[in-house]
C-alpha cells in the first residue's frame, strides 16, 4: 500500500520552516522508494505551493522522468535552455516528453539584458566559466523554481564528491528540493532504464555520459568518473544550481 504523508505534514508543507520541514521529511519518507517519495512529495506539495521538475535531459534524465510520468505527467518539468546545449539534446528534449507523454515541459532561457552585457560574443565560457553558469544556469534556475514550493531532481549520491552526503528533501532557502534517486547507483540506473526501455540521449553512444553545454563538455574513457569530462582539466564539479549558492539567487517565499 502506498504511503500517505500525515495531515500534519500536509500543513507544514505548506507554511512551514523549510529547513525543519526538510528534517521531518526525512525522517518520516526518506527512507522510501523513489516511486513512493515522487507521490509522496506530490501530494504534500501539489496545494501548498505547488511542485515541479527540473531536468536537463542529459546521460540519466530518462528514469526520473519516466517516474514522474507515471505519477503525474502534466507535472510542470522545467528545462534551462542555456542556448549552448548539443543539438542531440534538444532533439532527446523533445522525443523523450513525447515518449513519455510529459505534457508540460517549460523552457526557461537566460535574461538577453545579461547575455548582452557579459556574453555577447558566447564565448564567456573560455575565459571565466562560472559566471557563464550564473548568468546561463543559476540565473535562469532561480526563475524556473520560483513560482513553486518545492521541486524534484534526479541527482544522486554517488554521482560526485560534493553529492555524498545529499538527503532526500533539503532546505534552498524558503523551498524543498526533493532527490528522489539520491540512494540510487549507477546499476539501479542502468536496470530501471532497460527494465522501462527507456530512450537514452543518443550522445551517452559517443562517451559523454554527464551532458552539459557543448563548450564544457567532453567524452570520458571508460573507467573514468562519468562527472570527468565536464569542465576537464579544471577544479570546477559543478555549475552552481545544485550548490547552496544557488539561495542568494532565489526570489523571497513571497517573490
Amino acid at each position: 500500500m502506498a504511503t500517505k504523508p500525515r495531515q500534519p505534514d500536509r500543513d507544514f508543507a505548506a507554511s512551514g520552516d523549510a529547513n525543519e520541514l526538510a528534517d521531518v521529511l526525512n525522517l518520516r519518507y526518506g527512507h522510501l522508494p523513489a516511486e513512493e517519495i515522487i507521490a509522496v512529495a506530490i501530494d504534500l506539495f501539489d496545494d501548498a505551493g505547488g511542485i515541479a521538475a527540473t531536468s536537463s535531459f542529459g546521460a540519466d534524465s530518462a528514469a526520473l522522468l519516466h517516474l514522474i510520468a507515471e505519477a503525474e505527467p502534466g507535472l510542470p518539468v522545467t528545462f534551462l535552455d542555456t542556448g549552448q546545449h548539443f543539438g542531440e539534446t534538444l532533439q532527446y528534449r523533445d522525443q523523450l516528453a513525447e515518449d513519455l507523454g510529459l505534457t508540460n515541459i517549460v523552457i526557461v532561457k537566460p535574461l538577453d539584458d545579461a547575455l548582452t552585457a557579459d556574453d555577447p560574443d558566447g564565448i564567456l565560457h573560455q575565459s571565466d566559466t562560472d559566471r557563464c553558469c550564473a548568468i546561463r544556469k543559476v540565473e535562469p534556475m532561480a526563475r524556473a523554481v520560483a513560482p513553486y514550493r518545492a521541486w524534484f531532481t534526479g541527482r544522486k549520491r554517488g554521482q560526485a564528491s560534493t553529492r555524498a552526503e545529499m538527503p532526500v528533501f533539503e532546505a534552498v532557502g524558503p523551498r524543498i528540493r526533493v532527490n528522489p534517486l539520491a540512494r540510487w547507483t549507477t546499476e539501479d540506473q542502468a536496470d530501471y532504464m532497460r527494465r522501462h526501455d527507456l530512450r537514452q540521449n543518443p550522445l551517452v553512444a559517443f562517451g559523454y555520459l554527464s551532458i552539459g553545454c557543448f563548450p564544457c563538455t567532453s567524452p570520458v574513457k571508460p573507467g573514468e568518473d562519468p562527472r570527468s569530462g565536464r569542465w576537464a582539466g579544471q577544479a570546477k564539479t559543478e555549475c552552481g544550481i545544485h550548490l547552496p549558492g544557488l539561495e542568494a539567487a532565489l526570489p523571497s517565499a513571497s517573490g
